[in-house]
């Protein structure tokens, strides 16, 4: 008895073997089995044994630093976890320095991201060696987390960026360089991650998103979507299970899809009193007459509801030309919005830049020569305006009327006030920023700062 190790309910453990120089371990008498923070695990072959690889995040609360492992597999074992689960893991045998003394104990590997403790140590490894002392902590000496950083080699500077992951389709888009630029300049470690290369794993002990060749999407503080509407469905699908993993999404996966249907968020920006232009929607194409009258007659717009970036965008001149469009479109089975033209915005509408609440800039766009809609993805203009104190309530209560922390809000001015167009999820930034010289992408990695920051107080 004299000889073993008296322990407190967590220590400070190393796998020299595994270059795991320094790991806190709950310890639990409790559980048989000792089990090993790990994620991306392979399974291989060399010499004729089995061996498996794994990363692990050695840091507590922290998903910064990544340690690739390699050992021989011994077992491979079905555990119950301590909410009645059970789960098939491998199981290695390792040295162990703990209290100034070494021996070999098995582990098994699972991943405990969302776990207290990186490690858990069992009664299996503790027999014959270990008392335990429950109301102690840290019996053999604590560690500070600088002195577990400077183990592992990461600087206080590193240790206060954040991984940020951009998750859209092109990583050469101007807005998608820009964000990553923007935080990389700030200190950020920022990740691209393509929409159709990742995917999902529902399970309610262990829910994972895995990039291509099976890779875990692991230690991100905050993911900045930039969906297609092409993707629109699953981009938000996945939006959703970063934040049901703890990631901070900078627009949630439910204000996204709201601000996509055109026809819902003009639902919900008219419920919450703002102005729109006059909009009609049927489903029947016996009613096109009444539907072109209700909105003023020609000339009106028609627009199709998953249109974006002024594609899909009809002006038709006469009420013959608009029952036209209209029936053409609707026998193609596509829904649409019939909406009133306001002629004297004279082809302008401005872009209202919204970060956290707050108009950040402001643009007046200009159509092109011969078109009847501002944009600059189609040969239009852009220069800085200054905003009215109406214009400016309306985008901020737009995008606050959808939950987006990010927006670019369309706002025509007409003979009876600022009118709503339409709220943008993923505004571009190549034309605001040219045409203000601001850092939009800047900006919108301050706000993923100021979240986190307030999310960790």
């Amino acid at each position: 008895m004299e000889d073993r190790i008296i322990v407190g309910s967590e220590e400070w453990c190393a796998f020299p073997t595994l270059s795991i120089h320094a790991i806190k371990a709950r310890v639990d008498s409790g559980a048989k089995t000792s089990a090993l923070h790990a994620f991306n695990i392979r399974s291989f072959n060399r010499n004729g044994e089995q061996w498996v690889s794994f990363d692990i995040h050695p840091i507590q609360k922290s998903d910064t630093t990544v340690l690739r492992c390699e050992s021989p597999v011994v077992d491979r074992r079905s555990i119950r976890s301590s909410n009645g689960t059970s789960e098939r893991r491998y199981v290695i045998r390792v040295p162990m320095f703990l209290g100034g003394q070494s021996w070999d104990v098995e582990l098994t590997l699972t991943n405990r991201d969302t776990m207290g403790y990186r490690m858990l140590l069992g009664r299996e490894a503790m027999q014959g060696r270990m008392l335990v002392d429950p109301s102690a902590h840290f019996n053999l000496g604590d560690l500070s987390i600088t002195e577990v950083r400077k183990m592992y080699g990461v600087s206080e500077r590193a240790a206060k960026g954040l991984r940020i992951g951009v998750l859209a389709s092109n990583p050469e888009l101007y807005s998608n360089r820009r964000l990553i630029e923007a935080g990389e300049e700030r200190g950020h470690e920022m990740v691209f991650l393509d929409i159709k290369q990742c995917y999902m794993k529902l399970d309610a002990e262990n829910p994972e998103i895995h990039y291509r060749g099976g890779d875990v999407v692991t230690g991100l503080d905050a993911v900045i979507p930039r969906i297609r509407p092409s993707i629109t469905f699953y981009g938000c699908a996945l939006t959703r299970h970063f934040d049901s993993l703890g990631v901070y999404t900078q627009n949630s996966a439910n204000a996204i899809t709201m601000s996509r249907d055109k026809l819902y968020s003009l639902q919900l920006l008219q419920k919450s009193g703002l102005d729109i232009p006059v909009s009609g929607f049927a489903n029947s194409p016996m009613e096109t007459e009444d539907l072109i009258s209700m909105v003023g007659g020609a000339p009106l717009i028609v627009k199709l509801l998953e249109g974006t970036q002024g594609r899909g965008v009809v002006l038709a001149e006469t009420d013959k030309a608009a029952e036209s469009v209209i029936n053409a479109i609707k026998s193609l089975r596509a829904n649409l919005l019939v909406q009133e033209f306001v002629k004297e915005a004279q082809g302008k509408d401005l872009r209202c830049f919204v970060i956290d609440g707050k108009v950040v800039a402001s643009i007046q766009r200009t159509a092109a020569p011969g078109e009847f809609r501002a944009n600059i993805h189609q040969g239009g203009s852009a220069a800085v305006v200054k905003i009215t104190p109406d214009e400016r309530k309306l985008a901020i209560k737009a995008a606050k009327t959808l939950g987006l922390q990010v927006a670019g809000v369309d706002i025509i001015r007409s003979s009876r006030g600022p009118l709503l167009l339409e709220v943008n999820s993923s505004p571009g930034l190549e034309g605001i920023e040219y045409a203000t010289g601001m850092d939009m992408a800047g900006a919108m990695i301050a706000e993923i700062e100021k979240r986190i920051a307030k999310l960790r107080k």
